[in-house]
């Protein structure tokens, strides 16, 4: 939705490139800038994956607050373009704001270690040696797959299905499709299988058969757990991030965008 949002203390989160911090140099006397702490809104300088490593920060940290990132790396696919000049906070508070809820991941390792994860984009379990992986495939408590032979599967959010997932042949979803994906990592048996489409409030559950000869990582975007045994994957909504675009410039409209470049 779009609005004037109200905010008045604003902060600054600066990638370690040159072209950040040339752009940040440029706002520093734009606005009055807050710690992190105080803010009512954080501005993101960089690319999309320094707004990764952002968005999860504010997750572990657990004080989730409106961001508005503006592209000072390549891509940009989360990011606003810069436009010198322009008044930030009255462009910020007639932005639209763009909820997006991470994905949960619960992996217990070969050693019985449970870890916990978030990841905004998607959970990948991938193969960590010349072998393939074999993974029991279940969605809701009903196995679908028995075994799953390849390098590997992940489950993508709407938000990441234009990322690791769109390069795996997976589906493109609308952000606001309420579906996640659900895709194979160069498959090898079963041969057809493509993937499925799932709605968001399904749990996903991997189980790695042969753990030992064959063992498998699970990586929740950047961060990943070695060795494990059975892997946990929902949406958590009590985690719902908030992203803010310029009008025209909205994630979901850069979804659909994404499916007609040829």
């Amino acid at each position: 939705m779009s609005s004037n949002h109200g905010f008045k203390r604003l902060a600054l989160a600066i990638s370690d490139t040159s072209k950040a911090a040339e752009t940040a140099k440029e706002l520093e006397g734009m606005h009055d800038w807050v710690p992190v702490e105080e803010a009512d809104a954080l501005v993101v300088l960089g690319g999309d994956g320094f707004m990764l490593h952002t968005l999860h920060a504010m997750l572990d940290s657990g004080r989730l607050i409106p961001t508005y990132g503006i592209n000072r790396g390549t891509v940009g696919f989360l990011m606003n373009k810069y436009r010198a000049g322009v008044k930030l906070l009255d462009k910020i508070n007639r932005s639209r704001s763009i909820g997006i809820s991470p994905l949960r991941m619960e992996a217990i390792t070969q050693t019985g270690e449970t870890v916990v994860e978030n990841a905004i984009n998607e959970v990948s379990l991938l193969r960590e040696t010349r072998q393939t992986a074999k993974l029991e495939v279940s969605v809701d408590e009903r196995v679908r797959i028995k075994e799953l032979v390849g390098d590997g599967v992940l489950v993508a959010t709407p938000a990441g299905s234009t990322a690791y997932n769109l390069s795996a042949n997976g589906p493109i979803l609308p952000l606001d499709s309420q579906l996640l994906a659900l895709t194979p990592i160069s498959a090898f048996r079963p041969r057809r299988w493509r993937g499925a489409i799932l709605p968001d409030r399904s749990t996903i559950r991997f189980k790695v058969n042969e753990p030992a000869k064959r063992p498998v990582a699970a990586v929740a975007d950047q961060k990943e757990i070695r060795d494990i045994a059975e892997v946990s994957i929902e949406i958590a909504p009590d985690k719902e991030l908030t992203l803010l675009f310029d009008p025209g410039h909205s994630l979901d409209e850069r979804i659909v965008a994404e499916q007609f470049v040829v």
